[in-house]
């Protein structure tokens, strides 16, 4: 063998458990030794073994280990080392060469075979040296203020703990009082909106015009209040996770074609006309049939809330053998793409306004779109600024548990 040059040394590329997965350099030809697979520990005799364990130790604690001293048998022969590592990546790059200096001149050698893995090791070396030569104990001061802020982290992640607890605790308490107060303002807004009734039909020809006036006024906000306690009581209960889905066999077409029997009621004091061709066939579904009609009266009634005065709604029922579609189109307003993401939120409002001043409480959207979910399907919105909107939901022909039916365990589709 040739007589051993300081520069002379090996270079391997190591996994975490310090086993052998690439030979980038061997000045020794250790090739009856050396081979992927092995541990590095196996190159030293017996009693290096233990050094050579913490010197992978330390490289697997700070990615990073210099100038460790280290004998290794070569040509049956003992020949000190020194040793140097650092992490790339996933794996460890070792070194080692028969002195220091050698440890740079391998540096530079390696820089042409494979120029990241060697900058790392070069740079953190030169780091090293540094700190070495000024006496510098940068590694404890590093470590203490590691320590400092891993505690401050430990403190604020108790303290968000604690928080998440209360917020909580308190949001199940704000749910559950909007649900108290909404149910018991139900019952007197109902009493009122009757009475206002009764008297716009029976004494309607003993009022003069500013007294019919007024009893309008009463009549049309306690019917808005009405159902936006309605809906109120909806959305606490939605947001606790109690809703519960009543699923029976139910004809949609049946369903679909009530609600616009219903809704022409609104629809003619605008001289808009609601359309509904049903399919002749379509497959039998097993739904909360209150719940899906709360959806399409929503649909509908908005429709003729934001159409102008002589325009056209039309309902759509398309089926295949796994879903359902309904569609509700109008030839209103349309709805400017920055306002779509706002539809299906609480309390959103939109820069679009129902052409007569209709109220609405921003909530029935939210509201659909949870009894979609809680069903197995999807509810979504296609627009067009000055021609229209059209809302879409489906259903899926087979019964599927959805996040907010009984078990409250699925994710949104």
């Amino acid at each position: 063998m040739n007589a051993l040059r300081e520069d002379r040394g090996i270079t391997l590329q190591c996994g975490q458990d310090g086993a052998i997965q690439r030979i980038v350099r061997d000045d020794f030809a250790m090739a009856d030794r050396l081979h992927t697979g092995m541990l590095v520990r196996d190159l030293v005799d017996s009693e290096s073994r233990e050094k050579i364990d913490r010197f992978l130790a330390e490289l697997r604690a700070r990615q990073v280990a210099y100038d460790w001293e280290i004998s290794v048998l070569i040509d049956g022969k003992l020949l000190p080392l020194h040793f140097a590592g650092a992490g790339v990546k996933a794996a460890f790059l070792v070194m080692a060469t028969t002195s220091r200096l050698g440890l740079n001149h391998l540096h530079e050698e390696l820089m042409r075979i494979n120029n990241e893995q060697t900058n790392v090791v070069r740079r953190t070396a030169k780091e090293l040296s540094q700190a070495e030569e000024q006496g510098s104990d940068r590694d404890g001061v590093m470590y203490e203020e590691l320590t400092s802020l891993n505690n401050e982290m430990a403190n604020l992640h108790r303290e968000l703990a604690k928080k998440n607890v209360e917020l909580e605790l308190l949001n199940k308490q704000k749910n559950r009082l909007l649900g108290m107060a909404a149910h018991d303002l139900r019952s007197p807004l109902g009493i009122i909106l009757s009475y206002s009734q009764f008297l716009e039909d029976e004494a309607s020809a003993v009022l003069n015009q500013e007294q019919r006036r007024f009893l309008t006024t009463i009549k049309d906000m306690s019917e808005f209040m009405l159902h936006l306690v309605s809906d109120l009581l909806d959305v606490s209960v939605i947001e606790s996770g109690e809703l519960k889905l009543d699923r029976q066999p139910a004809d949609l077409v049946f369903l679909i074609t009530r609600n616009v029997a219903l809704n022409r009621v609104l629809s003619a004091k605008k001289d808009i006309t609601i359309a509904f061709d049903p399919p002749a066939n379509c497959p039998a579904l097993t739904f909360d049939a209150g719940k899906i009609e709360q959806v399409l009266n929503n649909l509908i009634a908005n429709a003729v809330k934001f159409s102008h005065r002589g325009t056209r709604v039309t309902i759509r029922l398309k089926c295949s053998p796994d879903m359902i579609t309904v569609e509700v189109a109008d030839e209103g307003q349309g709805l400017p793409a920055a306002d779509l993401a706002k539809l299906f939120k609480p309390f959103s409002k939109t820069s679009v306004r129902t052409t007569e001043g209709e109220q609405s409480t921003g909530l029935g959207l939210a509201i659909a779109h949870r009894i979609i979910e809680g069903h197995g399907g999807h509810i979504w919105v296609e627009s067009d600024v000055g021609r229209g909107s059209t809302f879409l939901f489906t259903l899926p022909v087979a019964f599927h548990e959805g996040p907010y039916d009984d078990k409250n365990s699925a994710s949104s589709p």
